[in-house]
């Protein structure tokens, strides 16, 4: 099986193989930070795999030192009074992409290097299915560090992957998350040396395109069912719709760019 869309180059590259299709982010400059041309290109990425049923498997990987490490701030902030427009359009593409990777037959395999972090990096990481990370991977909410809130179905997943309280206090805090500790609570599935990661990640892409792929297609589908992410990803948007035009968002923003602490006003 071949999908007859290949994306040799842009924002986010596709090939596909023996039944795995690698679904690469390519903005190795920016930490692979998603912008509104990344965000189409992932949701146009993941449609050609999931215009294939018989697809087995998906590798989610990063170019570079970073599997994604969110939003790319700097453009968000120059949107300046328009931001809200450009973040609802940005949020949907987004929205829609992590619906496709949940509701695609094949298994989503996440490989995890550097940061992880904000709705695009934390946010494709809880939307996977199986996340192998190297043991010098970092990740880290991020939203509301810019007065904003997590998206990508993270609200929903994450208490679901680590449980309420954790995952409350991961939201709260914005701390960074080490691997072996990501690992440890069930944000990911298994840590690796950093040298061996893409030898892990190829070897169990591979173990599990030979299962039987209905019957995984359908576990998945079960399994995806019990947590009801679908019913939240609107209500995701509307309020980060809502917030990205405050006042705080645009400080949350500057003072990232300008590594400061930031100073909210509640408006």
């Amino acid at each position: 099986m071949a999908i007859d869309k290949v994306i040799p180059d842009g924002p986010v590259l596709l090939e596909c193989e023996d039944g795995i299709a690698t679904l690469t982010l390519n903005r190795p400059d920016s930490a692979n930070g998603m912008n509104l041309g990344f965000m189409k290109a992932l949701y146009e990425a993941a449609m050609a795999c999931h215009r294939y049923p018989g697809l087995r498997v998906i590798r989610l990987r990063g170019a570079g030192k970073n599997f994604c490490a969110g939003g790319d701030v700097r453009e968000f902030a120059a949107q300046g009074d328009d931001i809200g427009d450009y973040m609802r359009e940005v949020t949907a593409y987004l929205q829609a992409a992590v619906g496709v990777l949940i509701r695609t037959n094949a298994i989503v395999i996440a490989e995890v290097q550097g940061f992880a972090a904000g709705g695009g990096g934390l946010g494709l990481v809880c939307a996977s299915d199986i996340v192998i990370a190297g043991a010098g991977a970092k990740f880290l909410a991020g939203a509301t560090r810019v007065a904003m809130v997590p998206d990508g179905g993270a609200s929903v997943i994450l208490p679901q992957l680590v449980g309420f309280r954790r995952a409350m206090e991961i939201l709260v805090s914005n701390r960074v998350i080490p691997a072996h500790e990501a690992e440890a609570i069930g944000l990911i599935t298994k840590v690796v040396p950093d040298d061996k990661l893409a030898e892990e990640a190829e070897a169990l892409a591979k173990s599990v395109a030979a299962g039987a792929p209905l019957a995984l297609a359908n576990m998945k589908r079960l399994l995806w069912n019990g947590i009801g992410v679908e019913a939240a990803l609107p209500e995701e948007a509307r309020t980060q719709s809502l917030l990205c035009g405050t006042a705080d968002a645009r400080e949350g923003l500057a003072a990232v760019i300008e590594k400061r602490a930031p100073k909210f006003t509640g408006r």
